[in-house]
């Protein structure tokens, strides 16, 4: 069966959530090959200058508060994603004390953001939300400029603690012919039931350290190798820290994992991880 957003065609409607620190390159390329039909990156600036490592061809979700360099980083980049989205859902601190995420709440200048991106992009563009007193107004903006709304049904407040409102969500879903992806527990027990209601799910938590995940759901054949990531975390330059951080997730849950963390805790460099993990 085909599904689409957009132009944009996928091979199924299990996404890989947007995470800031996890969805690294290497980590995205393993949640691929395990039968995701889409990953996201985590949060970009449009000012970033670093370069960026897209070879997935990834759905790149953009973080700001104006339209400044919106323009010419779309025109780099657009050949090398497969949607855009904007990020109106981040409820943590970095995002009130700048303004961005959950905490824009000026409908006049997300709309200039969505314009400007929509003017410069054929590919689908998306935005993604969270529960508030303003998500319907945001729902009638994606309409003007959007393919698809991607819900995420906890307040600002509860970030990511307590239970996400599924009513609210199927609310959003009955209120627009967007299709809706579904955000927030999503997990290999409960995953049909929500495909049922939604047009597409993220998996966001539930992926970290368990990129098969996705092999299970999609009952793609994949062996999990944390040397498999540590050799794409190499070749594309990630930065240690994430590659540490991403050896801690990847060992939880298998025999002597708290020790085994805590040795990874005191290595420094990736010669030291390799001996420690093959």
């Amino acid at each position: 069966m085909e599904y689409k957003i957009g132009n944009l065609t996928l091979k199924n409607r299990i996404f890989l959530a947007p995470m800031e620190d996890v969805n690294d390159i290497a980590f995205r390329i393993l949640c691929k090959k395990a039968g995701c039909g889409l990953t996201y990156t985590g949060m970009i600036h449009p000012l970033l200058k670093k370069k960026i490592h897209l070879y997935d061809k990834p759905a790149l979700q953009l973080f700001c508060t104006n339209t400044k360099g919106i323009k010419e980083f779309i025109e780099k980049y657009d050949k090398k994603v497969s949607l855009w989205d904007l990020n109106l859902g981040c409820p943590a601190k970095t995002a009130k004390k700048h303004g961005f995420g959950s905490y824009m709440n000026n409908l006049n200048n997300i709309e200039e953001i969505l314009k400007v991106m929509r003017e410069n992009t054929k590919k689908p563009l998306t935005i993604k939300i969270r529960k508030s007193n303003i998500s319907f107004d945001l729902l009638k903006l994606a309409e003007l400029y959007c393919d698809a709304v991607c819900i995420h049904p906890r307040t600002q407040a509860q970030g990511y603690s307590g239970e996400p409102d599924f009513a609210f969500a199927e609310d959003i879903k009955k209120k627009t012919k967007l299709p809706i992806i579904y955000s927030g527990n999503v997990n290999d027990k409960n995953y049909k039931s929500l495909l049922k209601k939604f047009d597409y799910i993220m998996i966001g938590r539930e992926a970290i350290g368990r990129p098969e995940i996705f092999a299970k759901i999609t009952n793609t054949k994949f062996k999990k190798s944390f040397m498999e990531y540590l050799k794409l975390a190499k070749k594309y330059k990630t930065p240690f820290r994430n590659i540490k951080f991403q050896a801690m997730n990847f060992t939880k849950g298998i025999t002597g994992s708290a020790k085994l963390r805590n040795n990874i805790a005191k290595i420094k460099d990736i010669k030291e991880l390799e001996k420690l993990t093959s």
